[in-house]
């Protein structure tokens, strides 16, 4: 358990970059979503060709992970798309609130006990969510867009976290991983070709950022995650993943020269102390 604590800030620390990388690229959504996957997938090969665990993997054993996959590229189509149109902090606080969905869905699905320290860990950090979101908040129609498409990627991530806490109570890391990327980003291609987006011809910066998607924030960040769901119900790896807002504003406020209003600050207090509630007492790490 003692790695949880020097993994899991640190999968914070590469998710927080992500909405930096996306914003720096003047490629469409779903081509970053894109990108970001199918980058992901190949970096992964290599390693699954020796396991010997993959290699015995049986067709039927694959439905779940491909299940997975389609939760997390609606959840990246949607969530990159987000960023499009309204600012990193409203976008990335909205599509964290998925701590909601999941422990109603752990809850339903999964039949995980929603212990009173984790409502109220789940309770502080929408609140820094909202307090967040609130702070950046533009009334104009493409703003709104924005929000409405975070929310559902924040929908979309329940969904994930919830099959790979099914998936990793007993299987193997890449034995999961890698079909889940590797389907997300061909369910991506198709929809990329459905809507006619372009897969070459960008600036050989954005090919760098979205190479830098893949490694930081994938392959670092949400792999950490899907380890940390063998040993944390998926509620409270829903939770962990709400440092993302504060890593993120962060390094808008340094990188985008997005502002850092009282609001934010307060927002990433609440969101903080919502991660250690749970953390630190309910699951006694």
């Amino acid at each position: 358990m003692n790695r949880l604590y020097l993994l899991l800030p640190v999968g914070i620390l590469a998710v927080s970059t992500a909405s930096i990388f996306v914003k720096l690229c003047d490629a469409p959504a779903l081509i970053i979503a894109t990108y970001r996957m199918m980058l992901a997938s190949l970096v992964l090969m290599p390693f699954a060709f020796f396991q010997k665990r993959w290699r015995e993997q049986e067709k039927n054993e694959l439905a779940w992970p491909l299940l997975s996959g389609a939760f997390l590229s609606l959840h990246f189509a949607f969530w990159i798309a987000s960023l499009k149109y309204t600012s990193v902090a409203s976008s990335v606080a909205l599509v964290t609130t998925h701590p909601v969905f999941v422990g109603i869905g752990g809850w339903l699905l999964l039949k995980e006990r929603l212990k009173p320290n984790l409502i109220f860990g789940i309770a502080f950090s929408v609140l820094g969510s909202g307090l967040i979101s609130y702070g950046d908040l533009s009334f104009s129609k493409e703003a709104l867009m924005g929000d409405g498409f975070a929310l559902l990627g924040a929908i979309a991530a329940s969904g994930y976290l919830l099959v790979g806490r099914k998936m990793r109570k007993d299987g193997n890391l890449i034995s999961y991983i890698l079909p889940v990327y590797s389907s997300a980003g061909l369910i991506l291609v198709l929809l990329a070709l459905i809507f006619q987006k372009p897969f070459f011809g960008y600036s050989s910066s954005t090919y760098f950022y979205l190479f830098l998607l893949a490694l930081v924030p994938q392959l670092m960040g949400h792999t950490t995650f899907n380890w940390a769901l063998r040993f944390l119900p998926a509620s409270a790896v829903a939770i962990t993943i709400l440092g993302e807002p504060i890593g993120s504003t962060i390094l808008a406020y340094f990188i985008l020269d997005e502002g850092l209003t009282v609001w934010k600050i307060l927002g990433g207090i609440s969101i903080f102390t919502g991660i250690l509630i749970p953390l630190k007492k309910t699951f006694r790490l």
